[in-house]
């Protein structure tokens, strides 16, 4: 996986670095903007590995946002020049437009900053998102549930970003709060350098929480690390098992990365009088949950691709990526998150959180 990863960021940078040498009519502004792009590579692909971990932690922070936010630029770049190929191909734009040009520089200067001062505005603003689900009588008065995945805590969504996260969620108020997974980044690290454990007791509610893929991730170098950061949290982490809050059962299934999980028949079996919430963090095979009598299907994972043209992936790629879906009686909702992987870009996506109304 790593070594494909590898393949298409060096294919990637490999274009591009052709173009922005070509494009600049100086020597010096050709050797400035390669090397800015390999040293943003560079990044990009230490931030990837365990070393980010052994260095000081300021560089850790520095080296992972300017690689990640590199690796996006990279991309929305090779788009741009690709395009402008296609189009010089077929003789609509002159060669003259990508070769020691400095007002397609100019251009393309201004739309690349507009364009990521957009994304990066955009991650910031978090959307309300709210729905309403019919419980057919199995809670006897309104519960009000939020809902948040993928917060991804780490070296770029830091402790000021959780902080402003968890007095948004405690002005909105609820009866419970639900978390879907990957509150962890890749690397326990930064939460506790930055003691982030600390702000998520600020949580004026009770939370309940399954495990993403990116927790095993952290747990592949410190087992048992996360699951002692959800118990100082003041987290109640449910792995393959259940919290009963009035006549309203939580199921919290490990992720699809434990190949030995439980079924969500069995988890849900002994629930049946209960309305019934779970939390499964990957939006696999959600035919399961509606044969199962699940009443609501929390899910996050895809960020719906974070960015354009992504998204088209995540949709392709899962039955509902990003919304609500009616499975016979269940409802199942995929969130693309509130924080976010790498970049902190949302182009054509939003970061948000859920407020879910269970009525009577």
């Amino acid at each position: 996986m790593m070594l494909a990863i590898l393949f298409v960021i060096i294919t990637l940078s490999g274009y591009v670095g052709w173009h922005l040498w070509m494009l600049p009519p100086v020597l010096w502004l050709r050797w400035t903007l390669v090397g800015v792009e390999a040293a943003c590579v560079a990044m990009a692909v230490l931030s990837l590995t365990r070393y980010l971990d052994r260095m000081p932690y300021g560089l850790s922070v520095a080296v992972y946002n300017i690689g990640n936010k590199g690796l996006i630029i990279l991309l929305y770049l090779f788009m741009a020049f690709l395009l402008a190929d296609l189009l010089r191909l077929v003789h609509v734009l002159p060669t003259a437009w990508l070769r020691d040009n400095w007002w397609t520089c100019g251009v393309l200067l201004v739309a690349m900053a507009a364009l990521f001062i957009y994304g990066s505005l955009n991650y910031e603003h978090k959307r309300r998102v709210e729905l309403t689900v019919d419980t057919h009588g199995r809670v006897d008065h309104p519960v009000k549930v939020l809902a948040v995945s993928d917060l991804h805590l780490g070296y770029h969504n830091r402790r000021a970003d959780l902080d402003r996260w968890v007095a948004m969620l405690n002005r909105e108020g609820g009866d419970m709060l639900l978390m879907a997974g990957d509150l962890v980044d890749r690397s326990l690290r930064p939460l506790l350098h930055e003691e982030m454990a600390e702000g998520l007791r600020k949580l004026q509610m009770p939370v309940y929480a399954c495990l993403g893929n990116h927790e095993y991730y952290a747990d592949h170098y410190t087992p048992g690390e996360a699951e002692r950061f959800y118990r100082d949290a003041n987290i109640t982490l449910l792995r393959d098992s259940v919290a009963k809050v009035g006549n309203i059962a939580v199921i919290g299934r490990d992720d699809r990365t434990n190949r030995h999980r439980r079924s969500v028949n069995a988890l849900a079996h002994f629930h049946t009088g209960a309305f019934t919430i779970l939390l499964d963090h990957q939006p696999y095979h959600l035919e399961k949950a509606g044969r199962a009598g699940i009443g609501l299907q929390v899910s996050g994972h895809t960020h719906r691709g974070q960015v354009w043209p992504l998204s088209w992936i995540t949709d392709a790629m899962y039955e509902c990526s990003w919304g609500t879906l009616q499975k016979g009686e269940t409802t199942v909702c995929v969130t693309s998150g509130l924080g976010i992987w790498g970049a902190k870009y949302r182009i054509g996506t939003q970061s948000e959180y859920l407020v879910i109304n269970l009525i009577p």
